[in-house]
C-alpha cells in the first residue's frame, strides 16, 4: 500500500508538468519552421560553402581588406625567427663512406657496361642519374653517362654536358664509380646492348637476382625509364654515396650556374631575404591531380579535356574528395594567406617558380596583392639574357632550381620531384626552413575563413604547420622519400657549428666534405609517404560544395597527342 501511495503521488507531480513540456516543444517546432522557411536554398548553400574571395579595398592603406576579417600589412606575430630552422646548427651533412667501401679500381669488373634512359623533367632526371651511380656500384660495373629524356612531354633536346658539368661529374665520382663518356668499341664495331626495364624500387638483391645475371651475359645493358628504379632502404654507404652524386658531383655548367647566380644577386639586390614559392598551379598540374577549384563546367571541360590526352588517366570521379583529404595544390590566393598567417609581411619579396599559372593574371591577383614585391626569372631578367636557356625547359627549370635552393625560405605547393629533391637539399645544407602545406587541415580552414577573425585564422594556420616547416627531427629517418629526407647523410653535432655563408653555393667544386662520426641511419619501409614527426589527426571532414569563381583561360599545352612515348603519371605531376 505504501508503495502504491508514493506512485500515485509521483503521478500527481509529473501531470502538473505535462502542460510546461508540451509548450516548450511546441516552441521549438515553431521555431525549426521558421528558420527552414528563412533558410537559403541548397544553390545558395553552395555558395555559403566556397572558399570565400580575397577582397582588396581601393583605398587601403594600413591593412588588406580579406573577407570577414583584416590581414595586417606585416603580417601575424610570431614568436619565432622567420628566416632560420631552430636548432639547425646542432646538424651538417656528412658523406665520407666507411674504411669498408672500397675503391672502384678494386671492385669494378671488365666487360661490365651499364647505360641509363632517365626519364622526365630536370629533377626526375636528377633522381635516375643519382641512382644510377648506385646501380653501377651494386652491379660492379662500368656507367657509361647517362642520357637525358628527350621525347617525353618536356621536349628538350639537351644531352648531360649540357645540362650538368660532365667533367666534373666524373672526375668527382672516381673513386666510388668507374665512369666513362661513352660504350667503348667491340672488336671495331658498336656494341649492341640489350634493354631492360627494372621494377621501381628496386633493392640491392633486386639487382643482383635480376639484372647482375642478364649483364654477364650480355655486357652490355641500358636500363630504360630509369626514374626511381632504386629502393629508398640500402646500406648506409651506398645512401652515402647516393648524397655524395646529389648534393656534389651534380654541377650545373658553367652558364647556367653563372645565370642562376646573377638571379639570387638580383634578388638579394632588392632584399637581405626573400622567399622562394615553387608554386604548380599549371593547367597540367591541376588536371592530373584531378581537383576542382570552383571554376565551373567551364573548368571541368577544359582540364578534363587536358587528361583525356592520355589513356593511363582516368576522369576524376570526385574532384571535391581531393581538396578535401589534401591531395591538391593550394590556389595562389591561398598560398599568400597562408604565409602572412606565419608572420611573413607584405614587404617580403617572393620569388615565384612557375610555368604558366591556370587562370593568368585573374588568378595571380589575390596573390601579388598580398605580396607586391613578386619577382619571376622573367621580370628580374631580360629577355636577350634568357635567350639562350627559353628554348629548353630542363635549362629554364635549372634556373630556378638555383634561385629556390638558395632563397631563405622554400615553399612547395606539391611534393613533387623538385619539392623533393630541394627539401633533401636543404636539409643537408644546414636545415634552411623548407614549407609544405598542410593542405588537408588548411582545406578546412580557408572553407571556414569567413566566420573567423584574423587573430584566430593565423593562429590555426600556426597549429596546423607544425611538422610541416623543414625543422630538423620534423621527419623521422627513414621515412618517406630518400631523396626528400636523406637521414643517413645527416649527422647531430653536440657543439654548434659556426654560421655559414649565405651567398650562393657553387654545385660541387666548392662544397667540402668533411669526415665525421655518424649517426646509424634509421630505416623504414621505402614505400611510405612524408609523415611529419607530429601526428596530423583524422578529424571529421566538412563537405565542400563550390559555385564557379569565373571564367578561367587555359592556354593550349605544347604536347604532341599522336607521340608514342606517353608520359607517366608521376612524372607529369612532379617536375
Amino acid at each position: 500500500m505504501a508503495f502504491q501511495r508514493r506512485r500515485n503521488h509521483y503521478y500527481h507531480r509529473f501531470r502538473f508538468l505535462i502542460p510546461f513540456i508540451l509548450a516548450i516543444s511546441g516552441s521549438l517546432l515553431l521555431f525549426f519552421a521558421v528558420l527552414s522557411f528563412l533558410a537559403p536554398s541548397p544553390n545558395d548553400s553552395d555558395h555559403s560553402r566556397r572558399i570565400p574571395p580575397v577582397q582588396f579595398d581601393a583605398a587601403s592603406v594600413e591593412e588588406i581588406g580579406v573577407s570577414h576579417f583584416r590581414v595586417p600589412r606585416n603580417g601575424a606575430r610570431s614568436a619565432r625567427d622567420l628566416w632560420t630552422s631552430r636548432n639547425a646548427k646542432f646538424y651538417s651533412g656528412c658523406t665520407i663512406a666507411s674504411n669498408k667501401f672500397q675503391k672502384a679500381s678494386a671492385i669494378t669488373h671488365p666487360n661490365r657496361y651499364l647505360l641509363i634512359a632517365t626519364s622526365g623533367g630536370l629533377n626526375q632526371q636528377r633522381t635516375g642519374i643519382t641512382d644510377a651511380v648506385v646501380a653501377a656500384r651494386i652491379l660492379n660495373a662500368t656507367l657509361v653517362v647517362p642520357k637525358l629524356d628527350q621525347k617525353s612531354f618536356w621536349r628538350d633536346s639537351s644531352n648531360f654536358s649540357e645540362i650538368f658539368d660532365v667533367d666534373w661529374f666524373v672526375s668527382f665520382l672516381s673513386r666510388d664509380v668507374k665512369i666513362i663518356h661513352q660504350l667503348p668499341k667491340r672488336g671495331g664495331k658498336t656494341w649492341n646492348t640489350h634493354s631492360m626495364r627494372v621494377p621501381r624500387k628496386c633493392s640491392e638483391r633486386c639487382y643482383q637476382t635480376r639484372v647482375l645475371p642478364v649483364l654477364l651475359k650480355r655486357h652490355a645493358i641500358q636500363l630504360s625509364k630509369f626514374d626511381y628504379r632504386l629502393a629508398n632502404r640500402l646500406e648506409t654507404d651506398l645512401q652515402k654515396l647516393r648524397c655524395r652524386v646529389n648534393y656534389h658531383a651534380l654541377k650545373f655548367t658553367d652558364p647556367i650556374q653563372k645565370m642562376g647566380e646573377n638571379l639570387v644577386q638580383r634578388m638579394r639586390a632588392r632584399s637581405n631575404h626573400y622567399i622562394a614559392l615553387h608554386l604548380r598551379f599549371e593547367p597540367d598540374m591541376l588536371a592530373f591531380s584531378g581537383c576542382y577549384y570552383g571554376g565551373g563546367e567551364k573548368e571541368r571541360g577544359e582540364l578534363g579535356a587536358i587528361r583525356r590526352r592520355w589513356k593511363t588517366l582516368h576522369q576524376a570521379s570526385n574532384p571535391d574528395k581531393e581538396r578535401r583529404h589534401g591531395k591538391c595544390p593550394l590556389t595562389p590566393e591561398e598560398v599568400g594567406l597562408m604565409l602572412r598567417a606565419l608572420g611573413y609581411g607584405q614587404d617580403v619579396h617572393i620569388y615565384v617558380a612557375s610555368g604558366e599559372v591556370y587562370g593568368g593574371e585573374e588568378t595571380l591577383a589575390p596573390l601579388k596583392a598580398l605580396f607586391p614585391n613578386f619577382h619571376s626569372k622573367e621580370t628580374i631578367a631580360s629577355k636577350e639574357e634568357l635567350e639562350k636557356f627559353s628554348s629548353y625547359s630542363s635549362r629554364m627549370a635549372a634556373l630556378d632550381f638555383i634561385v629556390c635552393d638558395e632563397s631563405d625560405v622554400f615553399v612547395t605547393n606539391n611534393n613533387g620531384n623538385m619539392a623533393r629533391i630541394l627539401a633533401g637539399r636543404r636539409r643537408y645544407f644546414g636545415h634552411k626552413p623548407t614549407i609544405r602545406p598542410n593542405a588537408k587541415k588548411l582545406y578546412r580552414l580557408f572553407l571556414n575563413r569567413a566566420n573567423m577573425t584574423w587573430r584566430a585564422f593565423s593562429s590555426r594556420v600556426r597549429t596546423y604547420q607544425r611538422g610541416f616547416m623543414g625543422e630538423p627531427n620534423e621527419v623521422r629517418p627513414g621515412r618517406g622519400e630518400f631523396h626528400e629526407n636523406p637521414s643517413p647523410c645527416i649527422c647531430a653535432d653536440t657543439k654548434p657549428r659556426p654560421n655559414s655563408d649565405s651567398g650562393t653555393r657553387t654545385y660541387g667544386k666548392g662544397d667540402i666534405i668533411t669526415p665525421r662520426r655518424d649517426e646509424p641511419a634509421t630505416i623504414d619501409d621505402q614505400n611510405n609517404d612524408y609523415e611529419p614527426e607530429r601526428g596530423d589527426s583524422d578529424e571529421e571532414e566538412e563537405p565542400a560544395d563550390f559555385q564557379d569563381k569565373g571564367p578561367f583561360n587555359v592556354t593550349s599545352l605544347d604536347y604532341d597527342a599522336n607521340n608514342s612515348e606517353e608520359p607517366e603519371l608521376e612524372e607529369m605531376l612532379s617536375d
